[in-house]
């Protein structure tokens, strides 16, 4: 039997994550060639707040394939890719979160919200995402998992 018929096309998508207690670790997860929620490739937010409690990381080599528990991951950062940053139609939320480590990081949440739950404090508290997404500076984004927030501040963009 031919293995390669039973591979399902993804594509590696260079990461930087911040897992507990280990620290930052940096190597490629891979993503559906197509997204079954959207037209186009799956977006990394996407496989992080999926329901599967592991993800695979490759590292530097194809032998260094590590899966990972979500629940151990702090942060993920990538560069967002073109049509990412501005989604059209998007609600604009400034952002401060305070992180358990004392670190803070600010940026833009940018998702498409309905009007009746288009605050911040709705943000967060969506249920079944795992991870908030947030906008930092230079095309850099931000994945950051609920469970490691201590606070939420809202800022003027």
């Amino acid at each position: 039997m031919d293995k390669e018929a039973l591979k399902i096309p993804k594509k590696l998508k260079h990461v930087k994550i911040w897992v507990h207690p280990e620290g930052p670790v940096v190597g490629g997860i891979y993503l559906y060639c197509q997204s079954d929620r959207h037209e186009g490739e799956e977006q990394p937010v996407e496989a992080m707040n999926s329901p599967e409690p592991f993800f695979v990381l490759r590292g530097g080599n194809d032998d260094d394939l590590r899966f990972y528990n979500k629940n151990a991951v702090v942060r993920l950062e990538y560069s967002a890719d073109p049509g990412e940053e501005r989604p059209a139609g998007c609600v604009e939320l400034g952002t401060r979160l305070h992180l358990m480590d004392g670190s803070t990081l600010e940026g833009v949440i940018r998702e498409m919200l309905v009007p009746e739950h288009a605050r911040l404090f709705d943000y967060v508290n969506i249920f079944e995402d795992r991870f908030v997404r947030l906008f930092m500076e230079d095309r850099l984004v931000t994945l950051v998992n609920k469970a490691y927030i201590v606070r939420v501040t809202p800022l003027d963009h």
